[in-house]
């Protein structure tokens, strides 16, 4: 069920889909929704912060929700909420409020504003990410522990006090490495780190408030030092060279080069710091122009680099988040004829890539929680798993094959990204049907690669339900032609003519096959089919001015007075109508 709408090109789109699916599952111990049309206390935030914090904690979850904006009984619907509206400095700096009385100055992750539209009008939305408490810690609001029951805010019970006190601390990157200070890490790193931060944050007081910092005040600032002392997580990312003797087994990364033979053409080793260390591998890989044809109809191949290289440093440096450096072992890019793998020690913590690719997937904990946290403020990874998730809609905008992850070592992550198409069925499938979500298309990359059989009963018989694939299970292929898109019958219909008249025809066309169009079904007919010089705005008029132009002229009308709830229908003796007869 879909509660509200959006725009799918939106740079926010994956929230307003969070925003959807939280909407679906409605409330629980992690995720709370207020109205707060005129606003909402702000002690009232804090001790929700507390309570689904913890929860989360207790959940075995990164982080839950808190939204404002909704509304909490009756149709759920976005209602707008005035909290902090106004001046865009406000929000950020409630982040601060908050962590003045929180544990150990833990904050908000992000506040993200949306604006769904809801009968037709914007309505302002706030979801506020809050962050689990760390391991061992419950976290505070004011020297009071707060926790759900139900739908109610109640202390934490002293059981889940224990439960949370005595948890395991996996954290190995924020353990104190012995015998390092400050005089063991990296100038040039830390003035880079300084700049990456400022970058992130994008505040001017708080460069102003960075650049006023010593060395060792912004280190402690971000937790990569404690009382003077550096963490495993500091020394990774900004370390020394001369002193990687000091871990237990020194971190380090190789990258080699091999031929279409297959053997070692060329290899280079490279120390910490890690926090540059991409740049430098990146500089060693070829990154060739690849041209292919998109489309049957095509007569001028696309042009491509092999590699998109913000998915590259985004595997790379996950890789360096996520190894388990107590195995020691090396983090490997090996960049073959047409394709890159890059390995590095440990398990995959959510053991399967379909578990990721999942809407409404959170991963349970991070192995170096402090390493990755401070990547993620360095701007060197993105948060939580919408980084894989953008990786692997990165190579589908391309056409390309989904990346391969190989998860039968388990004590290793291997990922293999490919700079080529395989299958010209594949790339056709992509790009006649965008609408396709990542879960289906991983889902046909696998029978392009010949892993059709692998895949359950339930999943082929959903990719035949389509007509993506044809033959026996065992040997299935994909389909020359799909009938439908999976997502909308708008897209049924295809011409390549572009005159208002084409426009006026596919509607009609559309009418006469399916009786009734809504907005969004005319929207979705038409969209792809306007002209690219049109901006999404100009676009929304182009059709309001069609289906105006056909009401006057008596070829369609509205099926009911609202226009909210109301569908197209052709009208009856119209031109139109006696063509179908």
């Amino acid at each position: 069920m879909r509660y509200f709408e959006y725009e799918r090109s939106d740079a926010k789109a994956e929230y307003y889909e969070t925003l959807m699916n939280l909407m679906e599952r409605w409330e629980h111990e992690i995720v709370e929704f207020k109205e707060a049309k005129g606003g909402y206390n702000e002690d009232k935030i804090g001790q929700y912060f507390s309570a689904i914090s913890n929860e989360a904690n207790l959940l075995g979850c990164q982080y839950g929700w808190l939204v404002l904006g909704v509304s909490e009984s009756g149709a759920r619907k976005p209602v707008g909420t005035a909290f902090k509206s106004g001046d865009s400095t406000l929000l950020e700096k409630f982040k601060y409020e908050i962590a003045r009385n929180t544990t150990d100055g833990i904050t908000f992750l992000e506040i993200i504003e949306l604006f769904p539209k809801c009968d037709g009008k914007p309505c302002r939305v706030l979801m506020f990410k809050i962050p689990a408490a760390v391991v061992g810690m419950p976290t505070e609001w004011k020297n009071r522990n707060y926790a759900r029951s139900g739908e109610s805010l109640v202390p934490l019970p002293q059981f889940k006090v224990d439960q949370i006190r005595l948890q395991e601390r996996r954290d190995w990157s924020k353990r104190i490495l012995e015998g390092a200070d400050i005089c063991h890490l990296d100038k040039d790193a830390i003035q880079f780190a300084r700049e990456k931060y400022k970058e992130k944050m994008d505040r001017p007081h708080i460069s102003e408030e960075i650049d006023a910092m010593t060395d060792e005040e912004f280190l402690t600032k971000i937790k990569l030092m404690r009382d003077g002392r550096v963490t495993n997580a500091a020394m990774i990312l900004l370390g020394n060279p001369d002193y990687d003797s000091l871990f237990e087994s020194a971190p380090s990364l190789m990258w080699r080069l091999y031929g279409a033979d297959g053997e070692l053409k060329d290899y280079e080793i490279f120390t910490i710091p890690f926090i540059t260390v991409a740049d430098k591998i990146f500089a060693k890989i070829r990154n060739l122009t690849y041209r292919y044809m998109p489309n049957q109809l095509s007569l001028f191949p696309r042009e491509t680099q092999q590699y998109d290289m913000w998915l590259l440093r985004e595997l790379l440096n996950n890789c360096i988040a996520h190894s388990n450096y107590q195995l020691g072992g090396r983090i490997y890019v090996n960049e073959c004829e047409d394709s890159i793998n890059i390995t590095n020690p440990g398990d995959f913590l959510p053991r399967t890539i379909e578990t990721v690719l999942q809407t409404t997937y959170n991963p349970p904990f991070y192995r170096n929680q402090l390493l990755a946290d401070s990547m993620v403020r360095f701007h060197m990874i993105d948060t939580a798993t919408s980084g894989i998730k953008k990786v692997y809609r990165i190579q589908r905008q391309k056409y390309f094959p989904m990346p391969d992850y190989d998860l039968s070592d388990v004590n290793m992550v291997s990922v293999t990204v490919y700079g080529k198409t395989i299958d010209e069925h594949y790339t056709y499938i992509l790009y006649e049907h965008p609408e396709l979500d990542l879960e289906t298309v991983y889902l046909i990359d696998q029978v392009q690669k010949g892993n059709g059989s692998k895949l359950s009963k339930e999943e082929i018989a959903y990719l035949r339900k389509y007509k993506l694939v044809e033959g026996r299970s065992t040997n299935l292929y994909l389909s020359a032609e799909v009938a439908q898109s999976i997502d909308a019958e708008a897209q049924y219909i295809r011409n390549r003519a572009f005159d208002n008249q084409y426009y006026r025809d596919m509607i009609v066309n559309y009418l006469q096959s399916y009786g009734k169009a809504s907005r969004q079904d005319i929207r979705n007919l038409l969209w792809d089919k306007l002209p690219d010089v049109l901006d999404d705005k100009q676009k929304e008029g182009r059709i309001s001015t069609l289906l105006t132009s056909m009401r006057r002229k008596g070829i369609v009308t509205r099926d009911s007075e609202s226009q909210q709830n109301s569908c197209w229908i052709l009208v009856e003796g119209s031109t139109a109508t006696h063509r179908k007869k």
